[in-house]
């Protein structure tokens, strides 16, 4: 039976409410993480924190010991992050990723879960995307997400499983927070500056509830051995373009202002774009194999940061760097 966990990236904007998750369900928790954007676990005595570097390979076999499994989170997250310096963010985000699976290995480690990313597929046509489509990255932080997960199943055996997670775009509310991706960022506009700027809006944008997300995991976690072994799922729930979310966002807000006694209509404007990144991904599979079904959706994301920002949880929310991934990496690596 797994109890004991080990997150790579434990005190990221996913890590932090995964952590909470475990614990409240009687895990322990080791966090291995370098907290480049603060630290917002609360303290308890299930949880141990190392701060360390990935690339510190001793430090990381230490923090190995008597667990039963590892969430690889840790990485640049995103394409900004990854191109402001790519030689540094391929160290992290795959060449290491090979060690840190032997090491997690021949510390006894029963389960390895590696979190990918849906957008490995990069653009398509198909309207089905399933796992076993073609992997066809456009730039190169999906690329080495990708590469990373044929080298974890090299390490498949009857004593060592291992699985891959393809969560869709993140959003809701966490203690540490960002307002750098999709919905937080058009929640966080709308509820302060009554506005919604829609860059494009024809592409489309899988979704993932962060705390679906926290449900997914402990599925891959509690999993028989058999049904995940060497197996990748998809993790969505509603694919959408950007100007769908735009106006469900649009529609939250505006309903959570009236609840409050306001009448506030948030505006939507449109700009063109060259993004022309468009993915969406089909989930059957996990459904099937996991009986696993998403509990919220956007709107209650969208709600969850409502609430934060109006009992001041999320505070200078345009001029805090803090809350972007790529403004907290570019003072770094200047």
């Amino acid at each position: 039976m797994i109890r004991n966990i080990l997150i790579t990236g434990g005190g990221g904007y996913a890590g932090t409410v995964l952590t909470e998750f475990l614990i409240k369900r009687n895990y322990k928790v080791k966090i291995y993480d370098n907290f480049l954007y603060g630290n917002f676990l609360k303290k308890n005595k299930n949880v141990k924190i190392f701060k360390k570097d990935i690339l510190d390979y001793k430090s990381f076999s230490k923090a190995c010991e008597n667990v039963d499994a590892v969430l690889h989170l840790a990485c640049i997250s995103n394409d900004p992050g990854f191109d402001l310096k790519p030689g540094l963010s391929k160290k992290i985000n795959f060449d290491c990723f090979e060690k840190l699976v032997q090491i997690s290995k021949n510390n006894g480690v029963k389960r390895f879960i590696y979190c990918s990313t849906s957008s490995v597929y990069g653009i398509s046509k198909s309207k089905n995307i399933k796992e076993n489509h073609p992997l066809k990255p456009l730039t190169d932080y999906n690329k080495y997400k990708g590469l990373c997960e044929p080298v974890l199943f090299k390490y498949a055996d009857k004593n060592f499983t291992t699985v891959v997670a393809r969560p869709a775009t993140l959003c809701g509310y966490s203690p540490r927070c960002r307002l750098d991706i999709t919905v937080n960022i058009l929640t966080n506009h709308a509820y302060h500056n009554k506005e919604i700027k829609i860059f494009g809006g024809d592409q489309k944008r899988p979704n993932l509830h962060i705390n679906d997300m926290c449900r997914a995991y402990l599925k891959l976690i509690q999993s028989s051995s058999k049904k995940v072994q060497k197996e990748v799922f998809n993790i969505g729930y509603r694919n959408l373009k950007i100007k769908e979310i735009a106006k469900i966002v649009k529609k939250t807000v505006e309903k959570f202002f009236r609840n409050q006694g306001k009448d506030q209509l948030i505006s939507l404007t449109y700009t063109p774009s060259n993004d022309k990144r468009s993915y969406h991904i089909n989930s059957d599979k996990i459904k099937r194999k996991l009986n696993f079904r998403p509990k919220y959706n956007i709107e209650d994301a969208v709600l969850d940061l409502c609430k934060a920002f109006k009992k001041k949880k999320l505070i200078n929310t345009f001029a805090d760097e803090n809350y972007y991934n790529i403004k907290v990496l570019n003072k770094i690596y200047k």
